[in-house]
């Protein structure tokens, strides 16, 4: 017989017990996200939620997905991986959320080079914080080894979740008008977008993470790192109590790509950028890479995670909620008629 190489997962670079103990040690965390609904456990081959029908009249469901993208390099660099996963939850519940949804449950995939059992703990650990965060519950996901094709000390991270809303309540935009305010609510920072130009801009290595610049007060990786905020809760707690006509997740492309996301034909939304809200970290990323103005409104969030439009005279009862619920919101513009678009005044 002739001499073969051994035909074990682990000689191929796949440790089947690390994903055995990964399981045990994620259990703690997926357990503290349980919510009305959920049905079993992690470990089944498909998780379980019981939709709350009786509770709506016409039931709609709302998904949505995304992953971190390279601001995972940060996390690598700090060897820091508790935080990361509340970006994979809020980049999914956020965009559920603009749509007038409440998220269910979440749930996330990992791929990485090699599985250490404490590390996949860490990032399913920031899973479950952003669930419980945005009032979902995480019912399953999936760790992939992928030996060869990822270094061992790498990993992406992605997600999924469903929310439900009354059709009649969902936010659509068919409501936005000429007259409508704008608010905007504050981002926690940079959230997780524009990371590959960050990276640029900075140099982004070993020691660069560690730089101190005095426009900031920690760390210039630590301050890369602030998780996205997540508005579930405070969106949802102001459509209790006020239509609201339209919403926009400042995400990727900044504000001249989301905003008119949210616009109908012939209405153009006017935003006062001295009402926004801006953080240090992007006048130090504008001045440390020569970019111009437009070009950072149209990568980074700038301070604005949210804007959102409601009738003009439910504006300040609309920011006193939202600040009522723990964030920063104020009136930065209003929709005009014109050309579908943004302009920044």
């Amino acid at each position: 017989m002739n001499k073969s190489f051994s035909d074990s997962y682990a000689a191929a670079g796949v440790d089947v017990t690390a994903g055995y103990k990964s399981v045990e040690l994620i259990k703690s965390h997926v357990k503290k996200t349980v919510i009305p609904g959920v049905i079993g456990g992690i470990g089944g081959f498909g998780g379980m939620f019981e939709l709350p029908l009786g509770e709506y009249k016409n039931p709609v469901l709302v998904s949505g997905t995304d992953g971190v993208g390279t601001k995972l390099k940060l996390a690598f660099l700090l060897d820091k991986h508790d935080t990361i996963g509340i970006d994979c939850v809020a980049m999914c519940v956020n965009d559920v959320a603009c749509s007038g949804a409440k998220p269910l449950f979440f749930l996330d995939y990992i791929a990485c080079g090699k599985n250490y059992p404490e590390k996949i703990e860490q990032i399913v650990k920031g899973v479950a914080d952003g669930c419980v965060l945005a009032g979902c519950a995480l019912v399953g996901g999936e760790t992939a080894e992928h030996p060869g094709l990822m270094p061992d000390e790498d990993y992406d991270l992605a997600g999924f979740t469903v929310g439900i809303g009354e059709k009649d309540k969902l936010v659509s935009g068919e409501n936005l008008k000429e007259g409508d305010a704008l608010i905007a609510i504050a981002s926690s920072g940079v959230h997780s977008n524009g990371f590959s130009l960050v990276r640029k801009v900075f140099n982004i290595d070993e020691k660069t993470v560690l730089r101190r610049f005095s426009e900031l007060d920690k760390p210039l990786g630590e301050e890369l790192l602030t998780p996205t905020r997540i508005y579930v809760k405070p969106l949802l707690a102001l459509m209790d109590k006020i239509q609201v006509n339209a919403i926009s997740h400042i995400t990727g492309g900044g504000f001249y790509e989301n905003v008119p996301r949210m616009l109908n034909d012939n209405t153009l939304a006017v935003i006062e950028k001295d009402k926004c809200f801006k953080k240090p970290i992007f006048d130090l990323i504008q001045k440390c890479g020569n970019i111009p103005e437009r070009d950072m409104y149209n990568t980074f969030n700038m301070g604005t995670g949210i804007i959102l439009a409601v009738d003009s005279d439910k504006a300040d009862e609309a920011v006193r909620i939202l600040n009522n619920e723990g964030e920063k919101a104020a009136i930065v513009g209003e929709i005009r008629s014109g050309e579908k678009g943004v302009e920044l005044i």
